[in-house]
């Protein structure tokens, strides 16, 4: 396979940079696994789509303002994206004119704060340590990373939309939004549990990894960033007995695909990380359907897609939506695929 396989046209007006009016007035697009054949939908209508005794399965991250905006002892302007924790350290990412050397100590625009680099590691990543509790520091100083491809800071609005109604706090969280679990409100829940369709959480910190590009021609070749993840035992529970009832697992984004199916037995309760790549030609053992947003060209989310319901199939799917004037990306429409 070849990252040019999964390569399409999509016009700049086509990219959600807002979000829509409110959450479950998106669109959502149907594609039937085995027909290929594609319906158009509101998300409203999702309770519908789906059947009693289905479980959905969503991802309860919380996205942390981890965008620190920073400057350098000369005066240069850093950005510093705290990705996860490392011991008493943090791993990070950073914006700069020229790379920052071990030892910089790097002050916080308007804060008390300081972020020193203690080492420099493979691909860009750093080693910081942060002045003072980082929950703290973030949740006062920091800023919503939006995906950049949004191309605009964040704004107030951001603050409740970019966050899912399932987001929990932790001290960790992650550094962009599970976005098919956007879509969600209570009414949308309220209606699905009418129709007799569980729900449960299972938590995947997202990593930047969701919007670094693929560089290798080879698609094998491409390595995944590893992300933290836990399988509680309440939604272990849930699998269990959706399995021994006959119902479905819906898979709620590809971050909760990848814990399903990078775990041996979902029914049992467990933590980790992974960094599975699921591309075309993975063999499914878990999930059974999928709800998603509209991804990258060439990213691996659409990979994944395709490995679920098929390369041509998605991609004559991404031409239809793109005709048909849907919104594509993070804060864009959905697609139900099963």
């Amino acid at each position: 396979m070849w990252l040019s396989d999964f390569d399409y046209a999509l016009p700049a007006t086509a990219i959600a940079r807002h979000p829509a009016s409110r959450r479950d007035a998106s669109r959502l697009m149907t594609l039937d696994r085995r027909t290929g054949a594609v319906e158009h939908r509101g998300f409203r209508e999702l309770p519908d789509l789906l059947r009693p005794q289905d479980l959905l399965i969503v991802n309860d991250t919380r996205v942390r303002p981890a965008r620190l905006h920073c400057r350098k002892p000369t005066g240069g302007r850093v950005e510093v994206l705290l990705v996860e924790p490392d011991g008493d350290r943090w791993l990070a990412l950073a914006q700069a004119s020229k790379p920052i050397k071990p030892e910089t100590v790097l002050t916080v625009d308007d804060a008390p704060v300081t972020v020193t680099v203690i080492d420099r590691l493979d691909d860009g990543w750093l080693r910081v340590a942060v002045s003072g509790d980082v929950e703290e520091v973030t949740e006062r100083y920091g800023e919503l990373p939006l995906p950049p491809y949004m191309d605009r800071p964040a704004a107030p609005e951001d603050t409740e939309r970019y966050q899912t109604i399932f987001a929990r706090r932790d001290r960790t969280g992650s550094v962009a939004a599970p976005t098919a679990g956007l879509h969600f409100t209570d009414e949308v829940m309220a209606a699905l549990h009418r129709r007799g369709i569980s729900t449960t959480s299972i938590t995947l910190h997202v990593g930047p990894g969701t919007f670094l590009p693929v560089r290798t021609e080879n698609v094998d070749a491409h390595r995944m960033h590893a992300e933290r993840f836990t399988l509680p035992e309440a939604a272990a529970l849930a699998i269990d007995r959706t399995r021994r009832e006959g119902g479905r697992v819906v898979a709620v984004g590809t971050t909760v695909t990848r814990v399903l199916e990078a775990v041996d037995d979902p029914t049992q309760p467990t933590s980790g990380s992974t960094d599975l790549f699921i591309r075309p030609g993975f063999a499914f053992r878990h999930v059974d359907a999928l709800i998603t947003n509209f991804h990258l060209p060439k990213s691996t989310l659409l990979m994944l897609v395709c490995a679920f319901a098929g390369r041509d199939p998605v991609l004559a799917a991404y031409r239809t939506a793109v005709d048909a004037g849907y919104r594509f990306y993070s804060y864009g429409d959905a697609m139900l695929i099963q």
